[in-house]
């Protein structure tokens, strides 16, 4: 019988970063694979990542689009969140939380303080910190997210090891899905 092992239940913080760092897995720009994660009352109302207009080629597939040093063919995780806030409608991101992997660019930063955000979450403060200082200037709380080894050995473990299938108090073999 498998040894039992005690759960770790994350903070919100440390539950909606994992969640952000898995979103970015989805970027189609190799430049940063970054995302975000838009929450309201811990309640997850929308996910961004860097990636291509809809409809349009991904860098990953084309190649860059290169003004001053920077590739203006992706919408950023960030705004990509804000985004999709507008296209789904229902909810507004007034007082929202927004985790991210790294911090807001500068544009990125105004789309944020425009759409009454009020908490971002950053993993990694990533080229302009300026950014960071704009955001805190206008109102937003920013706070940077502290690794908790305890939670990462978590996740590893929750994308390592095997998940038992039960039924019916009943053991069931596990088929592998092809």
């Amino acid at each position: 019988m498998p040894e039992e092992r005690k759960h770790y239940r994350p903070s919100w913080d440390e539950y909606f970063m994992a969640i952000a760092k898995i979103v970015a897995a989805r970027g189609t720009c190799d430049r940063l694979y970054a995302g975000a994660v838009l929450v309201k009352n811990n309640r997850i109302i929308s996910t961004g990542y860097n990636g291509a207009v809809p409809g349009l080629e991904h860098c990953d597939n084309v190649g860059h689009l290169l003004e001053e040093g920077h590739c203006v063919r992706t919408i950023h995780g960030e705004h990509n969140a804000l985004l999709q806030v507008a296209i789904q409608g229902g909810t507004s991101t007034i007082g929202s939380t927004m985790y991210s992997k790294y911090n807001p660019c500068i544009h990125c930063s105004k789309y944020v303080i425009a759409c009454g955000v009020k908490r971002v979450v950053i993993s990694k403060v990533y080229r302009n910190s300026k950014a960071v200082d704009y955001l805190r200037e206008a109102g937003v709380q920013v706070d940077i997210y502290k690794e908790n080894p305890e939670w990462n050995d978590e996740i590893n473990k929750i994308f390592s090891e095997d998940v038992p299938a039960r039924v019916n108090q009943g053991e069931v073999k596990m088929e592998e899905v092809k």
